[in-house]
């Protein structure tokens, strides 16, 4: 038979919730942890998590800055824009969970709280006031290059350094859904009658 520990026989059942716990944590931010065999060795992991915690802070920032436009949007073209800001924040979203996702496989801690996100983005911060569509737009615009040249950067470097997953992920997930969504976004600036055509 088993030795119970002491702690364990001096601590009664009970159906009342333990609430306000606290404790050291299991991890730290900015380390990897060894439990699955990927083949790939810890330096590689540990900067992997490292990029990628800033694509997901950034990401995470698009995602925040769409559903800002989505809710501030005003003018002729509310209606167009405000359903299409909604969608590709759920878009953004999906890609946030994937990145997440991808961070914790790689044994790595996702950020995941709105300050430590904010604290770490290199996209520009908006007033908390409404603009004008064109500078939602063009902030969006701002937003997606600078993921997308992140992009470019981190899945080279991972394929340099033989992590296929990290680049998959960037490439067919991440890159490719904000080509698609810059295209959308873009096409809005272009300056054209909305009614006349110019015969010129």
């Amino acid at each position: 038979m088993p030795k119970k520990n002491a702690t364990d026989h001096n601590r009664s059942v009970s159906a009342q919730p333990r609430f306000h716990q606290r404790a050291q944590q299991v991890q730290e931010y900015g380390t990897v942890t060894h439990a699955l065999p990927l083949e790939l060795e810890e330096p590689v992991r540990l900067e992997m998590t490292e990029q990628l915690n800033q694509l997901l802070a950034d990401t995470a920032t698009l995602r925040d800055l769409y559903k800002k436009s989505h809710w501030q949007v005003a003018g002729p073209t509310f209606y167009q824009l405000h359903l299409l800001f909604d969608k590709h924040y759920g878009e953004q979203d999906e890609v946030v969970d994937s990145i997440a996702e991808r961070i914790q496989l790689l044994g790595g801690i996702s950020l995941a709280m709105a300050h430590d996100i904010a604290e770490t983005t290199r996209i520009e911060r908006p007033p908390r006031g409404r603009e004008e569509v064109p500078v939602q737009l063009s902030r969006l615009m701002d937003a997606h290059q600078v993921i997308i040249r992140q992009c470019r950067t981190l899945a080279e470097r991972a394929d340099k350094l033989g992590d296929q997953g990290t680049n998959d992920l960037v490439v067919s997930d991440v890159l490719r859904t904000n080509e698609m969504q810059a295209w959308f976004v873009s096409e809005h600036l272009v300056d054209l009658p909305l009614v006349d055509a110019d015969a010129a």
